[in-house]
């Protein structure tokens, strides 16, 4: 049998999309390759936006800024010590962007001017901390990035 030009041209191409078929099934359904999102329920997120907005427009009108200090033990986040600290409330969210697994929310339960996240919960790396915290009604976000 005598192949021409015609029948070895499709023959490349066949057997081209057929190998890049194979990696793309591959990658679909091989568990080690994740295809998380970066953020669950990501619209849903941004439709509350605006008030996040108005939040972080309250933190940064504070005549004293939510400090972070990385130290042996953990994470020390100092609130403002004009404020009541028994009467803040509110969950600190630490987020990994290289892992979704790693990432958790801290309730705020002050009984001084700080917090402290334990180093066992932390990993060396980058962590985007977002400090969502009301003070006699009046709500505030904070977000801070921080290297360990």
């Amino acid at each position: 049998m005598k192949i021409n030009w015609g029948t070895a041209i499709v023959i490349a191409f066949g057997l081209f999309i057929g190998f890049i078929l194979y990696f793309v099934f591959k990658v679909q359904s091989d568990s080690t390759y994740d295809h998380e999102l970066v953020v669950e329920e990501y619209y849903k997120q941004e439709l509350v936006f605006e008030k996040q907005m108005e939040k972080e427009q309250n933190a940064l009108n504070l005549k004293e800024d939510i400090t972070l200090e990385a130290f042996s033990e953990g994470l020390k986040i100092h609130f403002p010590d004009s404020m009541n600290h028994t009467a803040i409330k509110g969950k600190v969210s630490l987020y990994r962007p290289s892992n979704q697994k790693l990432d958790f929310e801290v309730p705020i339960s002050l009984s001084g001017s700080h917090l402290l996240i334990p180093k066992s919960n932390l990993l060396g790396g980058r962590w985007d901390i977002s400090i969502d915290w009301t003070y006699q009604g009046k709500e505030f976000l904070t977000k801070k990035t921080i290297y360990l």
